[in-house]
Formats: C-alpha cells, sequence, structure tokens
C-alpha cells in the first residue's frame, strides 16, 4: 500500500510551547535607492540590458534592507574564502545576539537550554555557529546541537518545525532555536544575469530566536507541520557554487509554481493533520518577494495587499530567507492578534514548507514575550 505523502504531518500534531520569539538584524542599513545606484556603478557598463531590469528595484517593494557589512564593502570584489570569514565571524555574533535576546524573553538562563538548533544556508562553518556560540554563552557542556545547512528560504519554517519535534521528544526541556542568514555576501561581481540584479534588489541580512518546551500550556503553540517537494525540480531555488562564491538559482516561475502547486500540497497537508482552509484564522507566509506575495494572496483568497504584515516585513527589511517568517510572525504576535495561523515558506528542492501555530489573544507591544 502507498502511504499517504501528508500523513506525517498528523503525527506531530501535539502542541509545543513557544516561550519566546526575537528577530535580530545588523546594523548596516541599504535604502533601495542606494543598491540600485551602487548596482548601476558596478554593473551598468558592463550589462547592455542594465537600463532595462533596474526596474527590479522599484518593483521589489522593498524601502529598506539590513546588511553585515557597510554599502562601501560591496563596491570590491571578494573570494569565497574572505566571504566564509566573514560569514562566521558575523553569523557568529547575530546568532549570539539572538540566543541572549530570547533566552532572556523566556525567563531562563543559558544553563536552562537543553538543545540548540542552529539553521542557515547561506555560508559555511565547521565547527558550526552554534558550537561558537557555546564559547561566547555559559551554556551546559552536555546541550544537543542540530545544525541545518541547505533549507533556504523554507528554514525558518521547517526549523521551527524541526526545533518542535526535538521538544515533543524531550518532555520538559528548553530547545533553543536560532536562525541566521547572510544573503547579502552572496553578492556576485562577476555574475553579469538578470538573476543576480535580482538578488541584488531583493535579498536582505537577518536573524530570529526563539524557545520552545513541551509539557505545558502557553499562549502560543506548535501544532501540526509538514512539508511537500515537487520533483524534478531542482533547478527552481539554491546555489551554484564555485571559486566565487555562491551564485543564487532564482526562476522566474516561481510565481507560476505557486498559483498552480502550492494549492494542492497545501490541502494534502491540511488533510493529513486533519484539517481544512476553514481552520485557518491567518496565514503567516514568508514574503519571498512581491510577486510572491500578490501569488499567494490570489492562492489563499485575499485581495491586493491583504498580507499586510508580509508586505510590511519585505518593505522593511527585503527578502532575509529563512528568518523572514519569523519576523512576520513576530509582527503579528506583536499586534496582539491570535488564532490559528499557517507559517508557510518555498524553499530548495524545490519543497513548500507548512507549520500550524495557535496564537491567545492579547495585548502586547514591541517585540513580544510569546
Amino acid at each position: 500500500m502507498t502511504r499517504s505523502p501528508s500523513v506525517p504531518a498528523a503525527r506531530f500534531a501535539s502542541p509545543v510551547s513557544l516561550l519566546s520569539l526575537v528577530t535580530v538584524t545588523p546594523d548596516n542599513h541599504v535604502p533601495q535607492a542606494v543598491a540600485r545606484e551602487r548596482a548601476r556603478t558596478i554593473f551598468g557598463s558592463r550589462m547592455p540590458f542594465f537600463d532595462q531590469l533596474q526596474q527590479v528595484f522599484d518593483n521589489a517593494a522593498i524601502d529598506t534592507r539590513h546588511s553585515c557589512l557597510p554599502v562601501e564593502w560591496f563596491m570590491g570584489e571578494a573570494d569565497f574564502g574572505e566571504k566564509s570569514r566573514l560569514y562566521v565571524e558575523n553569523a557568529t555574533a547575530l546568532a549570539r545576539n539572538g540566543a541572549e535576546k530570547a533566552r532572556q524573553a523566556a525567563g531562563i538562563a543559558a544553563e536552562d537550554i537543553d538543545a540548540i538548533v542552529f539553521v542557515s544556508s547561506t555560508g559555511i562553518a565547521t565547527p558550526s555557529v552554534e558550537a561558537r556560540v557555546m564559547n561566547l554563552m555559559p551554556f551546559r557542556r552536555d546541550v544537543v546541537r542540530l545544525p541545518i545547512f541547505g533549507l533556504g528560504c523554507a528554514g525558518g519554517v521547517l526549523g521551527l518545525s524541526r526545533a518542535a519535534q526535538m521538544a515533543r521528544a524531550m518532555p520538559g526541556a528548553n530547545i533553543l532555536l536560532i536562525v541566521v542568514e547572510f544573503s547579502s555576501l552572496a553578492f556576485r561581481h562577476d555574475r553579469l544575469t538578470k538573476s543576480n540584479l535580482v538578488a541584488c534588489a531583493l535579498f536582505g541580512d537577518g536573524g530570529a530566536a526563539a524557545v520552545l518546551r513541551s509539557g505545558e500550556e502557553g499562549a502560543v503553540t506548535i501544532g501540526a507541520g509538514g512539508e511537500h517537494c515537487w520533483p524534478d525540480t531542482l533547478d527552481v531555488m539554491g546555489w551554484d557554487v564555485d571559486g566565487g562564491g555562491l551564485d543564487v538559482i532564482f526562476k522566474q516561475s516561481i510565481p507560476e509554481i505557486v498559483a498552480r502547486d502550492y494549492p494542492g500540497a497545501l490541502d494534502a497537508f491540511l488533510a493529513g493533520a486533519s484539517l481544512s482552509r476553514a481552520d485557518i484564522d491567518r496565514p503567516c507566509c514568508h514574503p519571498g518577494g512581491a510577486k510572491v506575495v500578490d501569488a499567494l494572496e490570489d492562492v489563499l483568497g485575499y485581495a491586493r495587499g491583504g498580507l499586510d504584515a508580509e508586505r510590511k516585513v519585505l518593505r522593511e527589511n527585503g527578502n532575509m530567507s529563512a528568518p523572514t517568517v519569523l519576523f512576520v510572525l513576530e509582527e503579528l504576535l506583536s499586534r496582539g492578534e491570535g488564532g490559528a495561523w499557517l507559517l508557510s515558506s518555498l524553499g530548495p528542492g524545490f519543497t513548500a514548507a507548512f507549520q500550524m501555530v495557535h496564537a491567545t489573544p492579547q495585548p502586547r507591544s514591541g517585540a513580544p514575550r510569546a
């Protein structure tokens, strides 16, 4: 008998409490107008089609982004070795910042953390980043570590799902989730392609951290999670890797795939979790780009602009890859909204990730303690 691919979602339906959720960004701001002019300086004379393509900066619906490095750094070239060094240095610092804020918001000490899940796909570090953070914070030496690489933009949702699965397997344990991405370090001087220019207009840097625990009720609980990986779509999203570093793969067909194939994957996940679309009070989507948000609004039955939290996060931060959806979740929590929310994102594979989150309505302001 062939088992339904949505069955695992129901198996992981027992709730886990989200004790805290925080977001963190590097200090450098890059207004979109500045990014466009710097791109013109670098590519204008070498891309015959630059004038036609520069509209991607205006169409991205982004006002500003954050970067781990000042914009002047991007005017020069760097090899993969230099980018890797900068990734490790900046990822460790931002991960530590997020971890410290998340454990404070949860009201626990670093010594109370029992496991750390670290998610990132924009750099390579061995020892991994969470091991480096363990040398900067007083975690116990027996902390369980799970570094995850390669999930791309789906990493925020799937990282939350993996952390929840660990919490269920370790009742009463405190699970620290850290998600950090530095997509800006994938900037390439040598790629005179539309995809590289789109990446210049779209990607920013950021991180998020959360503490989860099973065995007790909380204001925010993590329910069923699942994913769907489509066949023969390895070339839709990801990285090409060479001596110059990471080169973005970002197919123009992503909005069309969302419109055509996302509804079926969503309904299969919901059916496997004994849910339907009527059980969702609000989606909480990864805003991969303006056209992707448009497609999600159409698929999910929202008027244009209806996914306002997603558009706000995109406008103020750009696409930060994995942590972006957790920025949207934080935005919804900060509004004091409640209900059954569907976290959703798309990533390499090509994969759709789903995670149900249930929030109790309550007044909040600023970064919430979940």
